[in-house]
């Protein structure tokens, strides 16, 4: 197969173009395209035969629910049923936006996409192109990240064209994804709301909306069997590079002294590091360093393209030390926690 990248202005999505790309969705063929959080990886939602190929081509597992993205508020009552008045209320709040939130399914959405459960993981990008295909296809679209499974999720298209070049029929080139971690996910089908996956928006202000949150239990390292998962991002290791990472956890001081000590042990063993985030470490021929922000929203939006780009220059670990684990912080630390093949607290 030939994937074809077809460049598109995400302030304003040519009407032909996005044509183009919707006829390859109407034919069960699986298109890459840009939202807000991470690239997608898009099949027409009530296609079960389409949806198969995006689980062939990201090599992902079977039991894995993926995200349905609609373009209109009121069609969530389509494909969702016993809708509570908490999902009316933060969908004024957050919808268009990088929140999803796991309903109990209509009789029209497939099995396959679910992972066999009675619930549906459903949401509305706010990005233009997104929402173009979407509305000129006519019916919802699954999108899971567009990167092979267990990869760290793209936010550039030559970062989906690295992954699944060959596997797919198109990507849609729309620039960066701003946010850069995917969307928060909300359970409103337990007796009190839960927090599947942290993203942008926060725990604080889902908890401002609904008065009560729950964090599901993973989130708060707590050893939990997950069978079945009702959301992505829960039950397998995620977002990784080829290279080893491994996370600091610690005050400023330790970390320092724990990170000079791996660099030291590395050196020895003539392992090429990454550093990412770490201005006081010096750079040498075996220490690649990547300062990606100051700002929780800046290290969010370039935290996967850093470990990319690390991959790209052959890096066998990468070093990083926490970051404060509020607001945005804790969906960062999710993301790292996940990633990381070693976790040192000091």
């Amino acid at each position: 197969m030939q994937t074809r990248v077809i460049i598109v202005n995400p302030k304003k999505p040519e009407i032909k173009k996005i044509e183009e790309c919707v006829s390859i969705l109407r034919r069960g063929g699986i298109v890459a395209f840009p939202t807000e959080t991470v690239y997608g990886l898009g099949a027409d939602g009530l296609n079960p035969n389409a949806i198969k190929k995006i689980f062939k081509a990201k090599k992902r597992p079977a039991d894995n629910p993926l995200i349905f993205h609609i373009s209109n508020k009121d069609d969530i009552r389509k494909f969702a049923k016993n809708i509570p008045s908490n999902a009316e209320k933060l969908i004024e709040k957050f919808w268009p936006g990088p929140l999803t939130l796991v309903l109990k399914k209509s009789s029209l959405i497939p099995k396959i996409a679910t992972g066999g459960l009675n619930t549906i993981a459903i949401r509305m990008p706010s990005h233009k192109i997104a929402l173009s295909l979407i509305n000129s296809l006519g019916n919802p679209i699954v999108a899971p990240s567009a990167n092979l499974f267990g990869k760290p999720s793209p936010t550039l298209a030559t970062h989906v064209l690295d992954d699944l070049n060959g596997k797919i029929d198109a990507i849609v080139d729309g620039g960066n994804s701003v946010i850069g971690i995917e969307s928060t996910i909300l359970d409103l089908t337990t007796s009190t709301p839960t927090l599947l996956r942290p993203g942008k928006i926060s725990y604080l202000e889902l908890k401002k909306i609904l008065k009560k949150v729950e964090y599901h239990p993973s989130l708060l390292g707590k050893k939990t069997k997950i069978i079945k998962v009702k959301s992505p991002g829960m039950k397998y290791k995620h977002y990784s590079p080829n290279a080893k990472i491994i996370l600091i956890e610690g005050n400023i001081q330790n970390t320092q002294k724990k990170t000079q000590e791996l660099i030291k042990k590395f050196k020895s063993e003539k392992k090429l590091v990454g550093i990412i985030n770490n201005k006081s470490i010096k750079k040498t021929p075996f220490i690649k360093l990547k300062f990606i922000g100051t700002t929780k929203k800046i290290i969010a939006s370039n935290l996967y393209k850093s470990f990319r780009d690390l991959d790209e220059q052959k890096v066998d670990v990468i070093i990083m030390r926490e970051v404060d684990n509020s607001n945005l912080g804790f969906a960062i630390m999710n993301r790292l926690k996940k990633a990381a093949s070693e976790i040192i607290t000091v």
